[in-house]
């Protein structure tokens, strides 16, 4: 066997762009349904989602997500489980630079991806930043649209790259 082929052996890979896109609340659509492999093996597909509630708690740590407070920021990482159940996961909070009241200050780094669960295959990636006068937000519960609340998402991932992409 070649080292090519033996290096994709066990890859966690998601096959199909699902068409991510956040809601105007906490919620999140997809226009197709995944087809991913974890660990080598195929995963159930997640069918496709409209407007569907986000998850409320960390897949990898089954605790409720942490809350950013003003001017800063996070990665959230939406996946499937080997089931084909929606999770998601959300990266370290970082400070961002001061914003402008309603307007998210400038990232002064990439917000670092969370480590992920064993049985988890990334379909999509965010990031998020607040400004000095939003509200505390918390994903799966506060609205991705909120006053205040800059939210992106990369739904086109059939792995995640080395870092997030800040566009």
């Amino acid at each position: 066997m070649s080292q090519e082929n033996r290096a994709l052996r066990g890859l966690t890979l998601n096959h199909i762009d699902a068409g991510f896109v956040l809601g105007t609340t906490s919620t999140y659509t997809t226009t197709a349904a995944t087809s991913c492999s974890i660990g080598g093996k195929f995963a159930v597909s997640l069918g496709v989602q409209t407007n569907t509630a986000s998850p409320t708690t960390d897949a990898r740590t089954a605790a409720a997500f942490v809350a950013l407070g003003d001017n800063q920021a996070c990665a959230l990482v939406w996946g499937v489980n080997d089931a084909g159940a929606i999770q998601l996961c959300q990266g370290p909070i970082v400070d961002t630079e001061v914003g402008v009241t309603t307007t998210a200050g400038a990232f002064k780094v990439a917000p670092p991806f969370p480590a992920l669960p064993d049985d988890f295959c990334p379909i999509a990636y965010g990031l998020v930043r607040t400004a000095p006068s939003a509200a505390a937000f918390t994903p799966g519960t506060s609205n991705w649209t909120a006053t205040g609340i800059t939210a992106s998402v990369h739904e086109d991932v059939s792995q995640l790259p080395d870092r997030p992409q800040i566009v």
